[in-house]
């Protein structure tokens, strides 16, 4: 599944793979630090700071985002 920002966010380096979850980041999106995670059901936006937590989520279900959220 591929999540269409509608703004022109630059490239998305991947951070690493773990397990089927590809790690990413886009280039010139927010200051805020978070990390998205796409896999095969969907893909979800992790905020950083000030703490761990889920900002946006894209067809992840919940015993995913518990995963990745402990991972």
């Amino acid at each position: 599944m591929v999540v269409d920002h509608g703004v022109d966010c630059g490239m998305s380096p991947t951070v690493f793979m773990w397990k089927e979850y590809r790690f990413f980041f886009f280039s010139r999106e927010e200051a805020r630090a978070h990390v998205h995670v796409l896999g095969a059901e969907g893909e979800v936006k992790i905020w950083l700071e000030p703490e761990v937590a889920i900002a946006r989520n894209h067809g992840m279900f919940p015993g995913q985002l518990n995963e990745l959220l402990r991972w």
